[in-house]
């Protein structure tokens, strides 16, 4: 029996330990499964935990928020994005999103907690050491500076957060900065006061984008463009001339605000009810009286003849701009044009001198004319001159074409010159060496001549010696050799004929011993 009761007693115990793990891993898988849904506590991107401590010591009347951790209600600590773990026996929290601030936009931050400020103070006083989105602001009230675009963790219990759009200032325009907090001024009667001062600043905001906070500063738009409008727009404008006649007038103006002095005309010439478009409160306080005055007090020193035809009328042209310059200039007005574009006289005078005038045109018109005429002839004058001056160069270029073309065509001929009188100068020596040959062969052939007659003559002398030293004797006997031969027959009538005539002188007997020609026998 006692065994058996071992044996039971053993069973019941391991009944009892499988029970215990058992029950043990529920334990656990429960605590788990607590501690994933009551202690943690998940921030997603984006968003931010607010703490609310639900121990600890009890707030004032006073207070909104905890001044730290132990201290119920709201905390100041804030829970950034990731997974946290708290106790939710001490604490509960609340996920929200944080404050998302668009493009063009600027938020301004509201102190919901903090001490009370003082009287007359709407600026929160803030440590820069600290952080200004947990503990960093002192007081209640409005936060300076601006908060840019983007995302920030602003807990809602402690800060409230307005949206406002971006100041831009356009091209052309210049922002007049007017404090609303800051010290006095130290000279409280002056019109702009120094920078952080309360009232008007001296500079002014140059074009683009202004993050300013509105609670804390005043951002007036003046614009520095030119601005143009008639003298006698919806009104009369004009003056009494010397002589009593009225005289009305049109003109134009063009000016601007000078940026470096746009604070003190926005000052000085600004109309509550007007706002920033203080172009009119210009035009209606400075550019009419300063224009008006002017017309009015030199207008009346002219007469209203001169101000239709006149030295006088071009004067007070003349020096109505200078006028309108130097009177706006000191008040940061720039007068760019001025200009008077019509003077209506009396029509009584106006008359008459308009046709004078017309008169005058048409002199003008034709005396234009001639000119015209002249310009043209001397035109006419200057073209032909251009196109005898283009006729001229072609000859320039043509003679120099032809001197050139004579230059190559002589070179050639002098070449062929030199080249002939080379030649000639050869067959000049050829000549003379023939010349000298011929003249040679000539004195040889006369020497052989003379020789070939000296032997003749010296034959013929010694046949005249024969016949005693007369030559007639000689050459009978000579011709009647030659003569006998030839000779057959001879037929004469008579004796006396002409033919035996020739024969007589053959009869004439010689004085020689040497004997006479025989008669030859008739037959």
């Amino acid at each position: 029996m006692s065994r058996q009761r071992v044996e039971n007693q053993g069973l019941k115990a391991l009944l009892y330990s499988t029970g215990g793990i058992f029950f043990l891993v529920i334990a656990l898988v429960v605590g788990g499964w607590m501690a994933v849904n009551f202690f943690k506590i998940p921030v997603k991107k984006g968003q931010m935990a607010i703490l609310i401590k639900k121990t600890g010591k009890n707030l004032s009347n006073e207070q909104e928020v905890a001044p730290d951790v132990s201290y119920k209600g709201v905390q100041r600590e804030y829970l950034k994005e990731a997974t946290h773990w708290r106790n939710p026996y001490h604490y509960d929290w609340e996920v929200i999103e944080q404050t998302n601030i668009e493009q063009g936009k600027i938020g301004v931050l509201i102190s919901l907690a903090g001490e009370n400020l003082g009287y007359g103070e709407f600026m929160a006083h803030i440590d820069e050491k600290k952080d200004k989105f947990k503990d960093g602001v002192l007081t209640k009230g409005i936060v300076p500076d601006v908060l840019n675009p983007g995302l920030y963790p602003i807990n809602p219990y402690l800060f409230e957060v307005e949206i406002h759009d971006l100041i831009v200032i356009p091209a052309g325009y210049v922002g007049v900065v007017t404090n609303l907090s800051g010290t006095m001024p130290e000279k409280p009667n002056t019109l702009l006061v120094e920078k952080g001062e309360r009232g008007v600043e001296k500079e002014t905001l140059q074009p683009g984008n202004q993050p300013i906070n509105p609670y804390e500063k005043r951002i007036n738009q003046v614009d520095c463009r030119s601005q143009t409008f008639n003298l006698a727009q919806n009104k009369d404008m004009g003056f009494p001339s010397k002589d009593g006649f009225w005289v009305s007038l049109d003109g134009t103006i063009e000016f601007r605000v000078m940026p470096d002095k746009a604070a003190e005309v926005y000052v000085t010439f600004n109309d509550e009810d007007n706002g920033e478009k203080i172009d009119e409160e210009i035009i209606r306080k400075v550019i009419m009286p300063i224009a008006r005055s002017y017309c009015r007090v030199e207008g009346s020193k002219i007469s209203g003849r001169d101000f239709i035809d006149g030295k006088s009328r071009t004067q007070f042209e003349e020096n109505f701009e200078k006028v309108m310059q130097m009177e706006c200039e000191p008040l940061g007005i720039e007068v760019l044009v001025a200009k008077i574009t019509s003077i209506v006289p009396p029509e009584k005078i106006a008359e008459p001198i308009r046709q004078r005038g017309e008169k005058k045109i048409e002199v003008e018109q034709y005396e234009k004319q001639i000119e015209q005429q002249v310009e043209e002839q001397k035109l006419a004058v200057t073209k032909q001159m251009i196109l005898r001056k283009q006729a001229m160069i072609v000859a320039e270029q043509e003679v120099v074409k032809v001197t050139v073309e004579a230059e190559r065509e002589q070179e050639v001929a002098v070449i062929k010159s030199n080249e002939n009188l080379g030649v000639a100068k050869l067959k000049l020596e050829a000549a003379k060496d023939e010349a000298e040959a011929i003249t040679s062969r000539a004195k040889a052939d006369a020497e052989v001549i003379e020789f070939n007659n000296q032997a003749d003559a010296a034959g013929w002398k010694k046949a005249v010696e024969a016949f005693g030293g007369e030559g007639a004797e000689y050459a009978r006997y000579v011709l009647n050799r030659k003569l006998a031969p030839a000779y057959r027959k001879i037929m004469a009538n008579t004796e006396d004929s002409p033919i035996m005539k020739i024969f007589e002188s053959f009869a004439v007997p010689s004085k020689s011993s040497t004997p006479a020609l025989v008669k030859p026998a008739k037959k």
